[in-house]
């Protein structure tokens, strides 16, 4: 007999069973996507028990499509300049998470502001990534607002979404030094090594403290 996690003992609680249970997930990404290509990382490494089940991206031209078809998972374009409302935008995006049977939201680089619309159907559900130690350095280019701001350190943030910007219950943070010769690409690209690392854990955390 192996010691495979998939094995149901009677020896285990209804939690722990649960745990088991290969979590189903839908990735949001306005850019690159390399966030996103680490969660599709750890799964494919056994680091991460879910699948994603969908990408929705909101640019035509951004780069996580292309990793997405590099890796055979469903993408769905919203280019959000199609509709009229953000609400509009998010009941779209909550009718394709709904029809691939979607249990946790991830924002992957998603440069969107959400509405009470997803966070009502994904209640304590959808999980954000920030390039700072939130709460400082909130919004957008916060890689920028820590190099003016003449910090020594700074870093990044995995935290449930709530409907205020870059708030909502924290997860898990890694802190980045700032270097004397630090420009905006340098430092972003070594929070971005941290991001990779502390998507996959907020997110099995998230799940974790789910089921407690």
């Amino acid at each position: 007999m192996t010691n495979s996690p998939y094995l149901v003992s009677p020896c285990l609680t209804k939690e722990q069973l649960e745990l088991t249970k290969t979590v189903k997930l839908g990735v949001m990404a306005s850019g690159s996507g390399s966030n996103f290509e680490a969660i599709a990382q750890a799964i494919n490494e056994g680091r991460l028990n879910a699948k994603i089940e969908v990408l929705i991206y909101n640019n035509p031209n951004a780069k996580v499509k292309e990793r997405a078809s590099r890796l055979n998972i469903p993408c769905v374009l919203l280019n959000h300049r199609h509709y009229k409302t953000r609400e509009a935008l998010d009941q779209a995006i909550v009718e394709v998470f709904r029809s691939n049977q979607v249990e946790w939201v991830v924002m992957a680089g998603w440069m969107r502001i959400i509405t009470q619309e997803l966070l009502n159907a994904y209640p304590q559900k959808v999980i954000n990534i920030h390039p700072s130690i939130l709460p400082s350095f909130k919004g957008i280019n916060a890689v920028e607002q820590a190099l003016e701001a003449k910090v020594k350190v700074t870093g990044c943030t995995v935290h449930l979404v709530d409907l205020e910007v870059d708030s909502g219950k924290i997860l898990i943070q890694a802190v980045v030094p700032i270097l004397p010769d630090d420009t905006s690409d340098t430092l972003h690209d070594r929070i971005q090594v941290q991001e990779h690392r502390i998507i996959v854990e907020g997110i099995s955390i998230a799940v974790q403290e789910s089921l407690e």
